[in-house]
């Protein structure tokens, strides 16, 4: 450990605009390794994902009207976490020294002699409009920016906020946190001067796939805003440049834009699905219901994976055991060589994928659209493999169907199970992805496994009236009817990629 981190330090962090690819590679970085991880409303859960295990994950969002903690108790926590020795990541939504109070922070960690360090964000302020197709400044019609705050009322006698200048200032002006005061804040640039008519736009949740845009002129925002109950988060940005958005209207043209699809996988598998529904515009909840734990007999399964080289087959069913497998296996061995001829077979391209991250090839796997346990004795058949007296390892979860063990035992093979890692029900919700699901409900919800059904419907948790479900492939497709649901959204083949196809197409 350095000095530095002996001492403590903290990072305060832009932590983006919503998108999780707006966020920086450093501030990801200060993530990974902070020991506590402090974060605010506007954040994307989905950064909390990059904290080591045993980070602690202090939530102290703000929004109108509801103060988890007050900024002054904000800054005693980081203060004393800090002196404390910790490396902490102090999470703020967009660029910490953009309306962010991040500079008020570090100016309490420096007068309690830490060490600190500011991580510039993608502000809100730039992103929000770039993903409503407004660019804040085009060469065709202003050079200048304003960038201002509309938490203050305009009303009030000793307001910082000169609306004046503002309002006879050229080029586009963008206001942050106004839209509970849009009204008044709108009817004093008119009184100031700005035209009613000039072109008006507001951007909420910008940058996800929540996002809304509202567009009218400088006069009729307020009564537009309130008809639509636009609340916030909300970026105002005002001028000629809101013309432009007819033309290059990118984001809210994506095949998935607006729909509300609830992820159900384990918090680490649930970023490969996750990232392809963003990438195509969706509004990703991750609502995991399972979480993976380690074998339950660590010496059991240690012992398995040192003889593997004695086996004539490695038999893996799914890329949690593979990861397993050879995260052993290197604790054991320094040599790939160490594994000897095993040949290995696979249930799938998601499994096999698994297998080549780890440099080794794969001898067998089933037919494209037959990636099930039955696919893979099925590939056994159409290869012509004789089992017969030979050495097999199926490295397993806890809890699988023993479609592998019976055909082994008609073939006459001896089978060893190595049981990798357990499947168990996910009753921690660090993000509020439940609360949200419940109050907001899903246009989808997505399930990969028949267990993510089972865990599910533990969690006390129901389908909405009028929301589609989404199936990996057909033994869980079998479980969702088995509990008295159908199923809407099934691809031809059980993988990541034709799943997600399989949802798009169904919209399209």
């Amino acid at each position: 450990m350095n000095s530095l981190s002996k001492k403590g330090i903290c990072y305060l962090i832009g932590a983006g605009p919503g998108d999780l690819g707006l966020m920086t590679l450093r501030g990801r970085e200060c993530v990974e390794k902070a020991d506590i991880i402090v974060y605010d409303y506007l954040c994307n859960p989905q950064i909390l994902g990059w904290a080591k295990p045993e980070a602690e994950k202090i939530y102290v969002g703000k929004k109108a009207g509801d103060h988890t903690l007050s900024q002054e108790e904000i800054n005693a926590l980081i203060v004393e976490r800090t002196v404390a020795g910790k490396i902490v990541a102090r999470l703020k939504g967009g660029d910490p020294l953009i309306f962010g109070r991040g500079g008020e922070e570090a100016q309490e960690l420096r007068a309690a002699g830490v060490a600190f360090e500011l991580v510039p964000g993608i502000s809100s302020t730039i992103a929000g409009p770039a993903y409503a197709g407004i660019p804040v400044t085009h060469r065709a019609c202003n050079t200048q920016l304003t960038i201002f705050t509309g938490h203050e009322d305009p009303t009030k006698g000793d307001s910082t906020v000169d609306y004046g200048q503002i309002a006879r200032a050229p080029g586009t002006k963008v206001m942050l946190m106004g839209v509970s005061r849009l009204r008044k804040i709108t009817a004093e640039l008119i009184e100031q001067g700005m035209s009613a008519d000039e072109p008006a736009a507001l951007v909420r949740w910008a940058t996800t796939g929540r996002q809304q845009t509202l567009v009218a002129t400088v006069g009729t925002l307020a009564e537009q805003a309130e008809k639509a109950d636009f609340k916030a988060p909300c970026v105002c940005v005002m001028g000629e440049v809101v013309n432009y958005r007819q033309e290059i209207n990118w984001f809210e043209e994506r095949p998935l834009f607006g729909k509300r699809i609830v992820v159900t996988r384990t918090r680490k598998q649930a970023s490969t699905l996750s990232k392809l529904l963003i990438d195509l515009g969706a509004d990703v909840i991750e609502l995991p219901t399972i979480r993976i734990d380690p074998a339950p007999d660590k010496e059991d399964f240690f012992r398995l994976v040192h003889e593997a080289h004695s086996y004539d087959w490695l038999i893996f069913t799914s890329p949690n055991a593979v990861e397993a497998f050879f995260d052993a296996f290197y604790q054991i061995f320094d040599d790939a060589r160490s594994i000897g001829y095993t040949r290995i077979a696979v249930v799938g391209p998601g499994t096999e994928k698994m297998v080549n991250r780890y440099h080794f090839a794969v001898d067998l796997m089933p037919e494209e659209g037959d990636y099930i346990a039955e696919g893979l004795t099925r590939a056994f058949d159409r290869e012509g493999v004789s089992l017969d007296n030979l050495k097999c390892l199926w490295v397993k979860g806890e809890q699988t169907r023993e479609v592998i063990d019976q055909y082994m035992k008609e073939k006459s093979a001896i089978l060893d199970q190595a049981i990798a890692y357990r499947t168990v029900p996910e009753t921690d919700d660090p993000t509020g992805s439940q609360a949200r699901f419940k109050e907001e409900g899903a246009d989808i919800i997505t399930f990969t496994s028949a267990l993510t059904v089972e865990c599910f419907l533990d969690l006390g948790l129901s389908v909405p009236e009028g929301c589609l479900i989404a199936s990996m492939g057909p033994i869980t497709s079998e479980q969702i009817r088995e509990n008295s649901y159908e199923v809407d959204i099934e691809p031809a083949q059980s993988t990541i990629p034709q799943f997600v196809d399989a949802i798009v197409d169904h919209f399209e």
